[in-house]
């Protein structure tokens, strides 16, 4: 699998994600408390996020024959929901770095953080609801049950995932793992992007289950790699801080590969370590947890794992959009897929 160049593709996501952002700026509250809570809205979207929720949905839309301008409310709820997901989850693990900066309650402290994370969540209600006047009330709740089902699922692999932290949880398996990140990262990641672009170009409610299996091949290659950034990417690049989710203790592809391999005294000794809370661990902790990963081939059985799931994407998108005529963002969907296991940061 040969990388592309993403120059264009960069180009045409971030042409995406400034229309979702532009659509955000417009329905934050004037008044109020600024300092505390709608100045601190903004600071995550405007960290310089990728902008693949909102380029699928746009991208999609495009591609199948509609027109973006009519999917751009919702481009921005999904855009508004991921970044309150973030702080959220930056908060759950204890994070210390997101997009090259402080988390926001390192820097704002957890009760402002929590609260600007709700508040982001009922703010990406109003676009919503503003669909209404351009979609109609039909469409318009059937954009709504997505979004229900898209938030729940992601709570409910979230909640896979803190749980098996919490309860240091050691007997996963790899189909563990893809559930969970089905739930916690595809679904809201590419799935509904793309269902939801699909729907308001004018496919048929009954027919966007065909979406699903090509969104979970590239959302579960997309998290892998992710993962894999984590283990192994440039800070600087990467913007969060190299090896938290081993100090975090997440089941990743890679920690599950080499539990499920190493030797039975390797095995308790990794459980007791994980057992830990985050303050007790340190840099020499972490790199001998990566010893252990390059010692059993971890990170080479991540690495092969999100390229066979991109392969399995690819194989879908010629199934999906084999009859599509040609478009832009079709080529930019087929690309985005590559992008996603080709990129260092």
């Amino acid at each position: 699998m040969q990388p592309v160049s993403y120059s264009s593709l960069r180009e045409q996501l971030g042409t995406y994600h400034s229309m979702a952002m532009d659509r955000i700026r417009s329905f934050i509250p004037e008044h109020g408390p600024r300092e505390y809570l709608y100045d601190l809205v903004l600071d995550y979207p405007t960290r310089g996020g990728k902008g693949f929720r909102p380029g699928l949905c746009l991208a999609t839309c495009n591609a199948l024959g509609g027109d973006h301008r009519r999917a751009v409310n919702t481009a921005a709820a999904l855009e508004m929901f991921h970044n309150a997901f973030l702080v959220h989850d930056d908060i759950e693990d204890e994070s210390i770095m997101r997009r090259g900066k402080s988390t926001m309650h390192t820097s704002h402290g957890l009760g402002i953080a929590v609260n600007v994370g709700d508040a982001m969540n009922v703010l990406s209600i109003r676009p919503l609801m503003d669909n209404l006047a351009q979609l109609g009330p039909e469409l318009t709740w059937v954009v709504l049950a997505e979004i229900e089902h898209m938030v729940r699922q992601a709570v409910e692999g979230q909640a896979m995932e803190l749980g098996w932290v919490r309860d240091n949880i050691c007997t996963i398996e790899e189909k563990d793992y893809l559930e969970m990140i089905l739930k916690k990262t595809c679904w809201y990641t590419t799935i509904h992007p793309m269902r939801l672009g699909a729907l308001i170009a004018g496919e048929d409610e009954a027919g966007l289950d065909r979406f699903n299996l090509f969104g979970y091949y590239m959302g579960a290659a997309f998290q892998i790699q992710d993962d894999l950034l984590n283990l192994t990417g440039d800070e600087i690049k990467y913007g969060k801080e190299t090896g938290g989710d081993i100090l975090e203790g997440k089941r990743t592809l890679m920690l599950i590969h080499m539990m499920n391999n190493c030797t039975k005294k390797e095995y308790m000794a990794i459980k007791e370590y994980l057992g830990y809370k985050r303050n007790c661990h340190d840099t020499a902790s972490i790199k001998w947890v990566m010893g252990l990963m390059e010692k059993y081939g971890s990170i080479e059985h991540g690495i092969r794992s999100s390229k066979h799931l991109a392969g399995a994407a690819l194989s879908e998108y010629c199934l999906l959009f084999g009859g599509v005529a040609d478009h832009p963002d079709k080529e930019l969907i087929e690309n985005l897929v590559l992008y996603m296991i080709n990129r260092d940061y």
